[in-house]
């Protein structure tokens, strides 16, 4: 796993926490709120069981365990623990999901950070042979 940027940081956010806005923080953030904006940091966040978040997420780590809707991309990892619930599309490097998570949306998930291969029909990719069917007389 990457480190860190070493800024000794720890905050916590509680349960009496409502933001409307963009987060921004380093280190690592627990949030046990509600948010209904963006979260972006270099850092580390960890989403309690009661944490809200209606909008995206970036960032480099992500332990979740409360509820998100909308997108999450992280640098390095993200992992969905079994009471978390994420409503919206992942990307990350690294992707966990635990028995019992719920999780609707699509991933992206590239450990080696190589260029994803050509989707059908994309310019250079191969295609299949056409079907000709004559028209009858």
């Amino acid at each position: 796993m990457s480190a860190l940027p070493n800024t000794g940081s720890r905050n916590v956010l509680n349960t009496d926490v409502e933001i409307k806005g963009i987060l921004k923080f380093s280190g690592e953030l627990t949030f046990a709120g509600k948010l209904d904006g963006e979260i972006q940091s270099e850092g580390a966040l960890h989403l309690n069981d009661e944490a809200v978040i209606r909008g995206n997420l970036q960032l480099h780590t992500v332990v979740l365990r409360g509820k998100v809707s909308g997108n999450v991309s992280a640098k390095e990892r993200i992992e969905i623990k079994s009471k978390g619930e994420l409503f919206g599309d992942v990307r990350a490097s690294k992707l966990v999901i635990e028995e019992g998570a719920t999780f609707v949306g699509k991933c992206e998930v590239n450990p080696n950070k190589a260029s994803p291969a050509p989707l059908p029909g994309a310019v250079g990719a191969m295609r299949p042979p056409e079907l000709v069917i004559p028209a009858r007389k």
